[in-house]
């Protein structure tokens, strides 16, 4: 797992999740590790938002049911623009379109060092 203090240095993670105490523990997380964090967002419209400003995204972490809204728009969006990303989800992979099959899968609660690897793992 990635642990060094500087191992994220100069990524910029865009961190999709409407659990306010999972969203904190992953932003620390991603900043401690020398990430930038573009969000948090708890809604669908904000994310999408932000993606579609051109930022430069290397990475994003999704929880699939944003207060009832599904996220997949912008994991399409994500996919256009060949961001990697990982589902931080409760919901079992069956749930998920198959058009995701490919995408990894993180298990709530998942520990941020475990959606760190999942992200970058090859």
């Amino acid at each position: 797992m990635i642990s060094q203090s500087t191992a994220l240095a100069g990524l910029r993670i865009l961190l999709v999740e409407d659990e306010y105490f999972i969203a904190d523990d992953m932003m620390r997380k991603f900043e401690e590790s020398g990430a930038e964090v573009v969000g948090p967002f708890s809604r669908i419209e904000d994310a999408l938002a932000a993606v579609s400003s051109n930022q430069h995204l290397d990475a994003a972490v999704l929880d699939i049911n944003l207060q009832g809204k599904m996220v997949y728009p912008i994991a399409d969006e994500l996919t256009a623009r060949g961001v990697r990303f990982v589902f931080a989800t409760g919901y079992d992979h069956h749930t998920i379109p198959a058009r995701f099959d490919h995408i990894v899968r993180c298990e709530k609660p998942a520990d941020p060092e475990t959606v760190i690897s999942a992200l970058f793992q090859t």
